[in-house]
């Protein structure tokens, strides 16, 4: 017998999907921010590392929220291990995917863009506190 209930929410009402959307936001800003600045190499490659970031963290809330309720505990918990595995393995992929297939690429703009969304991702309790239905 299978107790595990698949959640049946759609990803737009998940808890997690304020934070996603805040840190697309900071992705295209801090990618625009660098194009003006520092040109349009600078610009894409900001980007590139918030799209870095966001992308695995958009894979994580995708297989932790796919099952709900109390008699689904053990498969919650198996998806937070696969989830966060996945998301290391997509982050460490995406990384060497920028870096080998993308020329010319700036260095310092794509630690920027993904250290921009990362730290949306540090700042997810006062996101998801903010944008409660209440």
């Amino acid at each position: 017998m299978d107790a595990r209930t698949p959640n049946n929410i759609p990803f737009r009402q998940l808890p997690a999907f304020p934070v996603l959307s805040m840190q697309t936001v900071v992705a295209v800003l801090a990618a625009l921010i660098l194009w003006v600045f520092q040109g349009h190499v600078a610009g894409y490659s900001g980007l590139l590392g918030g799209l870095v970031a966001l992308l695995p963290n958009a894979y994580f809330a995708y297989r932790v929220y796919r099952y709900s309720g109390a008699r689904s505990a053990r498969a919650i918990v198996r998806e937070f291990y696969s989830g966060e595995a996945g998301k290391i393995i997509l982050t460490a992929a995406l990384f060497v995917l920028v870096w080998v297939g993308v020329d010319p690429l700036e260095p310092t703009a794509v630690f920027a863009g993904y250290l921009a969304v990362l730290a949306v991702g540090a700042c997810a309790l006062l996101i998801v506190r903010r944008f409660q239905k209440h």
